[in-house]
């Protein structure tokens, strides 16, 4: 029997962290729905999970000798950071390993909103149309006379406002913590009212704590302008579905792009369906090459654990 410690690999990881980390353990890559998973679990003593894998506490019951849980990203919402802790089980994470794909995305989002293009595929060779097209494919904004607000200033709302202002933007935001003048990026604190109603577009970069479900209902939707680009990259559980349908069908010139959505996968039931202001992706926001090999580091903190080192990344389990 091997004297390496045994790891499951419940979702993908970049090969290349994979194999360090096989190098290191007993690596065995089974998810969570694998007839085989409980019986590895028995015996793990590290699991490294993505989104898609829940901790709770039915999981670390069948986990008598686990010692370390990596999330190859940022947020910890599937995981009971509580009953982790109370267990002795450590978690550890990779903040700030997706950043900038999240604020590349936010801000492809944003150009699709206010400048409409398509790539031609065939010549127009009448000039009446050729105008024609130029005059359909007009923008009525630019992102420089905009007033952007971000709910939420932290590693990536802190990031938007950095660019955003690069790119001469108005940049406005809320957060329930004080923000140093020196992260601000040049961003102005304003309470969320001012935020709602003075934003030409909207994004929200919130974290995943409880305190943050459905804080954009019907009533901060009905303060926005009838024009607002509103754009959620964070949780989708942050925005009421709902609410945020009938918005949209009620104000045409405003649009919604979503990149996460509660839940995930959703079906045909979702009322943000079929909405024509309203443009869906499927969580993509960290979904670089890049970004995806910055995740899959978490592996050196899976192992600085099981070999009793410390962790450069670890959860903060009081939040």
């Amino acid at each position: 029997m091997s004297e390496k410690p045994l790891v499951i690999q419940a979702e993908d990881l970049d090969e290349e962290c994979a194999a360090w980390l096989a190098e290191r353990c007993e690596l065995i890559r089974c998810k969570s729905d694998d007839p085989n998973f409980r019986a590895h679990l028995a015996v793990a003593e590290g699991l490294v999970v993505r989104s898609y894998t829940p901790v709770d506490e039915l999981l670390l019951d069948a986990a008598k000798k686990l010692r370390v849980v990596g999330r190859a990203g940022v947020g910890l919402d599937t995981i009971d950071l509580p009953a982790c802790k109370q267990r002795g089980v450590r978690v550890v994470h990779t903040p700030g390993a997706n950043t900038q794909a999240v604020v590349e995305l936010v801000f492809a989002m944003l150009l699709d909103a206010v400048r409409p293009r398509v790539f031609l595929c065939k010549p127009i060779v009448d000039l009446a149309a050729w105008k024609q097209a130029r005059k359909n494919l007009t923008g009525e904004r630019e992102l420089g006379s905009m007033t952007l607000g971000i709910l939420g200033l932290g590693r990536i709302g802190s990031r938007v406002a950095q660019v955003a202002a690069a790119l001469g933007m108005r940049v406005i935001y809320h957060d329930l913590e004080q923000i140093p003048e020196s992260k601000r990026f040049g961003a102005t604190p304003v309470g969320m009212d001012e935020l709602l109603t003075k934003s030409d577009a909207l994004t929200v970069h919130v974290d995943g704590s409880p305190r943050n479900r459905s804080i954009i209902t019907a009533d901060e939707f009905a303060k926005m302008k009838d024009d607002i680009v509103f754009i959620n990259a964070s949780r989708g559980f942050v925005v009421d579905p709902f609410a945020c349908a009938s918005f949209m069908i009620a104000h045409p010139a405003a649009c919604a792009l979503l990149d996460v959505h509660d839940p995930e996968p959703f079906d045909a039931t979702y009322p943000l369906l079929e909405i024509k202001n309203v443009h869906l992706t499927p969580h993509i926001g960290g979904a670089t090459a890049s970004a995806s090999k910055a995740m899959s580091w978490v592996v050196r903190d899976v192992w600085a654990v099981l070999a009793g080192q410390e962790p450069e990344f670890e959860a903060d389990y009081s939040a």
